[in-house]
């Protein structure tokens, strides 16, 4: 409204004084443009309008004690820090000392105190005027590591993730990455990430926070820090220079770039909340964001992101050309749960380990188990405490000589939560069982399921699907039948060898005799067989009978 008036009265003064040059006098000036005669003075002494003098401020009730409150608070300078005053008690001794009763309300005082105490602390020098320093940052040369939580949705539950954040300071291009954890390994392994994906590492310093992951402990309230020795190790394989930034929100403030970046990634990336079936699948769907981020403009700048990381990317230092091992090894004995804990998990390695020591690598979002140098079991990193991650296939060899405790296993009923374990087992299950009694029905089940390790998921679905249909509830007819599915499968995506393939209709099992005659024999050029030497040896007999 301010700025409108003040337009038209430029337009009224510019109208004056070109009629002023047409020889009117004031006095038409006056009645022609309907003002005063101090109006069109000002108009004729300058063709921009004065500013309108501010209106009088406005008294409050509280002026005759702002004196007094100001010198309780200054009081306060020198009084030990729970003994200094809240609005509550200055209010109350308005009331009581200085006779304020219905004068002054606690809202006015609380105002006053909120603002009044911080000035007050800058007056005298006890508390630093908040001021920002604008920084230049020379391209290829710092950047900035932070984590910070997001939810996500992961297969249709809500878990809270970590998500790390490495950000070049110069183009403002960053790399994110999601884990089930904010341990070391999710620390060493989004470094590794991001290093692979900007093509090199910094040449100058990277600025943390002092995260557990890096630092063992802060020494008094100084920059120096105890660094976690593989941490230590790391920095020294990638040649990382690290800054770190002060405890508290003081802190934050220096590394301001990534603080406020993983904020947008979160509003504009994270909003609705995502979905997926894993957490590989999410961190796709993060590295094809951080590609389409390069293409927007941070604040003012002229360039987009892109465009400033292309002019960076060179001049970062190169990759070393050896891995890092991110993972953290852990040499667990298996119990008789065929169990392993690892950081207050419980996951599942084969049967036949039971009772043997055994090696894990802790990875941020999977653990592996190896025997020696072969890997044995794999499984998705927990991402609360306590919990348990069991693999039905585990357990194969123990329950075909206990059938009976399948029905209960808590592996089966973690198997239908993935959808390892389908409906159409359930049902061939329950044929199977109708058919040949209960402990028998269930140990054909478990040879179904070892079929698992040599064929596909959805090979062996497929024969269940076929054997279910056609009334066959042995496992030698569903592992034909997921062979048919395979060989299905391989004439459709272009094998030469169409010979073979099994007839498109899957309620027809074909027998083994006729699978194998599908393809011709080879021309068998031997001489017939002949038994004219064994006639020999007969007529020897008849003569020794003589």
């Amino acid at each position: 409204m301010a700025r409108e008036a003040r337009t038209s009265r430029v337009d009224l003064y510019a109208a004056i004084r070109r009629d002023a040059k047409e020889g009117l006098s004031k006095r038409a000036l006056q009645r022609k443009h309907g003002v005063g005669y101090r109006t069109v003075a000002a108009a004729l002494a300058s063709a921009w309008p004065k500013e309108p003098k501010p209106p009088p401020k406005r008294g409050s009730r509280l002026d005759p004690y702002r004196s007094v409150i100001d010198g309780w608070l200054r009081d306060d300078l020198d009084a030990p820090r729970k003994q200094r005053h809240t609005a509550k008690r200055i209010f109350d001794r308005l009331l009581d000392e200085h006779d304020a009763i219905g004068v002054v309300s606690y809202g006015m005082v609380r105002d006053y105190v909120a603002t009044r105490r911080r000035e007050i602390r800058i007056e005298t020098g006890r508390e630093p005027v908040t001021t920002f320093i604008p920084q230049t940052h020379l391209p290829g040369r710092e950047g900035e590591v932070d984590f910070g939580e997001v939810v996500v949705r992961l297969r249709g539950k809500l878990v809270t993730c970590t998500l790390f954040s490495l950000r070049l300071s110069y183009s403002g291009k960053a790399v994110h990455r999601i884990s089930a954890s904010a341990g070391q390994e999710a620390f060493f392994e989004g470094h590794v990430h991001a290093f692979r994906v900007l093509g090199g590492v910094p040449t100058g310093k990277i600025r943390y926070d002092n995260l557990k992951a890096a630092v063992a402990s802060v020494i008094g309230f100084s920059r120096q820090r105890v660094e976690a020795d593989r941490w230590t190790a790391f920095r020294s394989h990638y040649g990382i220079e690290a800054f770190y930034c002060q405890p508290g929100i003081t802190g934050a403030h220096e590394k301001g770039g990534v603080e406020g970046d993983i904020g947008w990634f979160r509003r504009n990336h994270l909003v609705p909340i995502p979905e997926a079936d894993s957490i590989e699948q999410l961190n796709a769907m993060l590295d094809a964001w951080d590609r389409s981020d390069e293409q927007r403009r941070i604040a003012s700048r002229a360039h987009t992101i892109g465009e400033h990381f292309a002019a960076e990317q060179p001049l970062l230092a190169a990759l070393p050309t050896e891995p890092f091992e991110t993972g953290r090894w852990f040499t667990p004995r298996v119990d008789r749960f065929a169990q392993v804990s690892v950081r207050m998990n419980k996951y599942s390695a084969p049967a036949r380990y039971v009772g043997r020591q055994i090696r894990v690598l802790l990875h941020a979002s999977e653990l592996v188990v190896y025997d020696g140098h072969k890997e044995v079991a794999r499984h998705e990193r927990l991402m609360t405490k306590g919990g348990v991650q069991l693999d039905l296939d585990h357990y194969l060899e123990v329950l075909l000589r206990k059938p009976g405790a399948l029905p209960g296993a808590t592996a089966l009923e973690q198997a239908r939560k993935t959808g390892r374990f389908t409906p159409i087992h359930d049902e061939w299950w329950a044929a199977a069982c109708k058919t040949h009694g209960d402990a028998e029905g269930t140990r054909a089940l478990i040879e179904v399921l070892l079929l698992h390790r040599h064929l596909a998921h959805e090979h062996v679905v497929a024969g269940l699907t076929a054997a279910l249909r056609a009334g066959g509830h042995t496992a030698d007819v569903v592992a034909l039948e997921a062979r048919k599915a395979e060989d299905q499968t391989r004439d459709n995506s272009g094998a030469p060898d169409s010979a073979v393939s099994p007839r498109s209709d899957p309620t027809v099992i074909a027998s083994l005799t006729e699978r194998r005659l599908r393809k011709p024999l080879p021309v068998d050029t031997r001489p017939p067989p002949t038994v004219d030497q064994y006639d020999q040896l007969l007529r020897r007999r008849s003569r020794a009978q003589e």
